[in-house]
């Protein structure tokens, strides 16, 4: 029986939710190259916590030329091999990207799944998807990633053959049959995830016919906006430590010092080598970032590769079309040095191209200082009404003399 029927996949969109052990392996072109994977390896170890994993073990290797098979090089293969077997054969995850033939041989060499850094990202946004449009995003997303990895032994598709119009007979492969299935799936999903984008879009423009300024947190995967939403408007928003706490975005009314009302957002946060499959899927959701009136871009000031995770969500915004005015938030100020946050300002101010609030959201420093800048962003953005200003401008109304009044 060939190797890939008696190994489960790491293609396989049920496989991550299976997983409890793993080995962490990255590949650096040269030495000077080792730095920085060394963070995203950190990164890669943060998001198999995040899945719910154990990590073994970790590996570095120095790669110029990878493997069209193997991706990696018979030696790199086979001590890899070996320590797999010694640690009681867990699960590898790839910080490359792999291409289905290079996933396969390696299944084939190791005999465990071995998922990439979109297969893990895939299945933690399966794991942590609460809403009915999350997790149809979420499925299509998945479905779109496994379609070119199809190889046979697919047995949860198996299951689903024998509907009424579905065509099938002895000069049809396996394979086909899945491709087929998958395909049927994904436009049904695509026609379901057009209605609720839809139904969203209704909701959005309602909320527009209120002159109310709406304003994003933006930001990297983990720098704290899901806190600083509850810190600013005493909410209960799920805020955890861990990569992609935050799926569904949540939207939550501020007050301001002038009584200037703003909705504020809290959405899903972006990341190195984000899956192409899941920005697509993700769309409508990010919608809610390209129509707000105004950004925050939150920042994990306390991360040492603050700057590149800043570029990177600089990057996808770029990407994404979003041009809107925009705040910069640097976020765990409390965990740096006077010197130290004076040098993430400075840096982090450079790239961004305006100058950095720094707050702590856990602790409530600087938070009236964001305020306030919200509240002068928000001027300048949506004229004052009494839908917007509706407390201050009223009691100003009722309390100023008839001259004052007048004048």
């Amino acid at each position: 029986m060939p190797q890939r029927a008696t190994v489960a996949s790491g293609a396989d969109p049920g496989i991550g939710a299976t997983l409890r052990q793993v080995i962490v392996v990255g590949t650096a072109a040269s030495r000077a190259d080792r730095d920085q994977v060394e963070i995203e390896l950190d990164e890669l170890e943060e998001l198999a916590r995040t899945l719910g994993t154990e990590v073994l073990d970790r590996r570095l290797f120095t790669l110029r030329e990878p493997n069209p098979a193997t991706f990696l090089r018979t030696g790199m293969v086979e001590t890899l091999a070996s320590r797999v077997g010694e640690l009681g054969r867990p699960a590898v995850l790839c910080n490359d990207a792999l291409s289905p033939r290079q996933q396969r041989n390696l299944q084939q060499a190791w005999h465990v799944p071995v998922l990439d850094r979109t297969e893990v990202i895939l299945a933690i946004f399966a794991h942590r998807a609460s809403t009915a449009e999350g997790r149809l995003q979420v499925e299509m997303a998945q479905l779109e990633h496994l379609l070119p990895r199809l190889a046979g032994g697919w047995s949860h598709l198996e299951r689903q053959r024998g509907g009424v119009g579905l065509r099938g007979g002895p000069g049809e492969t396996q394979i086909e049959v899945d491709r087929r299935l998958i395909r049927r799936r994904i436009k049904k999903l695509r026609e379901r995830l057009t209605v609720l984008a839809r139904q969203r879009q209704t909701r959005r423009t309602a909320r527009t016919d209120v002159p109310l300024a709406s304003c994003a947190l933006v930001g990297y995967t983990n720098a704290g906006k899901s806190t600083l939403l509850n810190a600013l408007t005493h909410s209960t928003v799920l805020a955890d430590n861990l990569l992609f706490a935050t799926l569904d975005p949540t939207s939550r009314r501020l007050e301001l010092p002038s009584g200037r009302r703003v909705i504020v957002t809290d959405t899903v946060g972006f990341i190195q080598k984000l899956p192409t499959e899941l920005v697509e899927a993700f769309a409508a959701t990010l919608e809610e970032v390209r129509q707000a009136h105004m950004l925050a871009l939150v920042v994990d000031g306390s991360h040492p590769d603050c700057e590149t995770q800043l570029q990177t969500v600089l990057d996808t915004l770029e990407d994404m079309g979003c041009t809107q005015p925009a705040l910069l938030v640097v976020n765990k100020c409390d965990q740096l040095s006077a010197s130290e946050l004076r040098r993430v300002r400075l840096s982090l101010g450079d790239i961004a191209g305006t100058s950095a609030i720094a707050i702590s959201a856990r602790g409530g420093d600087g938070l009236r200082e964001l305020r306030q800048a919200f509240d002068g962003l928000a001027g300048r953005i949506v004229a004052d009404t009494k839908a917007n200003r509706p407390l201050i401008a009223a009691f100003n109304a009722e309390a100023a003399p008839p001259e004052q009044a007048a004048g």
